[in-house]
């Protein structure tokens, strides 16, 4: 038997760490290739899309000496995930890398939540100031300011916040999610260079750049949705949901790191309000449950 610290066996701990390191990873890569101008948005957005898909293949040929088949893309799937991928891109030509994980997971769970209470959920007085708390540091994060995000890029990135929300309920029936989500990558590969062919006048890459956008798909998003899928094997689904909290810290204290971005104190007030609420609400749908 596994260790366990908390209930919790010590090698779903370590995958889970890892998996939030990968995600976290994400935002810093895409900042650091942007930010700089090594790469285009439109160019990230489909190598990280096809090295994603190319690691997501080969962990399927290893498990079964097979490749996914297209059929088995979800077309809303794919299309939530094609938003996310996009919008994640382009947001990033505009916001630090601190406040676009915030904004980014504060809509991933205020859009589930939403979706929950439409399901039928219902929440505690509790869970309803937790909401509240979130919302009101969201609008704190956006209101005018020398601080404030970019208001295009805070706008770009609730949607692709709001995507991935969507494409996460959607995955919640998959069989195989590994093998689903090669499937789901390799259909966005299409739509995904038609948008880099649009926005060709942008065009411009560099082999660093290149190199950033592959990174981010093959070990940051491809590795990471398997290390994810693995830690979710043993992770209680509040567990889960709470643990994803812990990413815009990361890539805040990142961003001052190794991106010598500043961490601002309306970012800190922000965090403490959005992510407390959220905290807050799972918390309390854990101990109702």
């Amino acid at each position: 038997m596994p260790a366990r610290t908390g209930g919790v066996p010590s090698q779903i701990l370590m995958l889970t760490a890892a998996a939030m390191l990968c995600f976290a990873a994400n935002s810093l890569l895409c900042r650091l290739a942007l930010a700089s101008r090594r790469i285009d948005a439109a160019t990230y957005t489909t190598l990280r899309v096809g090295s994603g898909a190319a690691i997501l293949c080969c962990v399927v040929w290893l498990q079964r000496r097979a490749l996914p088949h297209i059929i088995h893309a979800n077309f809303r799937s794919v299309a939530s995930l094609l938003a996310y991928f996009i919008f994640f891109s382009f947001a990033y030509l505009r916001l630090d890398a601190g406040s676009g994980a915030l904004v980014l997971i504060g809509s991933v769970q205020l859009t589930m939540f939403s979706v929950a209470f439409w399901e039928g959920e219902r929440f505690s007085a509790w869970q309803w100031a937790g909401l509240a708390a979130a919302l009101l540091g969201f609008v704190y994060l956006v209101l005018p300011g020398a601080s404030a995000p970019d208001p295009l890029g805070a706008v770009l990135m609730g949607m692709c916040g709001i995507a991935w929300g969507c494409f996460s309920l959607l995955a919640r029936g998959a069989n195989d999610p590994v093998e689903t989500n090669a499937a789901n990558l390799i259909a966005c590969l299409l739509p995904a260079a038609a948008v880099n062919l649009l926005a060709a006048h942008d065009f411009e890459a560099t082999a660093a750049g290149v190199l950033l956008a592959i990174a981010s798909g093959s070990i940051a998003t491809g590795l990471g949705y398997v290390i994810w899928y693995l830690a979710l094997r043993g992770l209680p689904a509040t567990h889960a949901a709470t643990v994803q909290l812990s990413m815009p810290a990361l890539v805040a204290l990142g961003g001052v790191g190794l991106l010598s971005e500043p961490l601002t104190g309306r970012v800190l007030v922000a965090s403490v309000m959005m992510l407390g609420g959220i905290a807050l609400v799972l918390q309390r749908a854990q101990s109702s449950s």
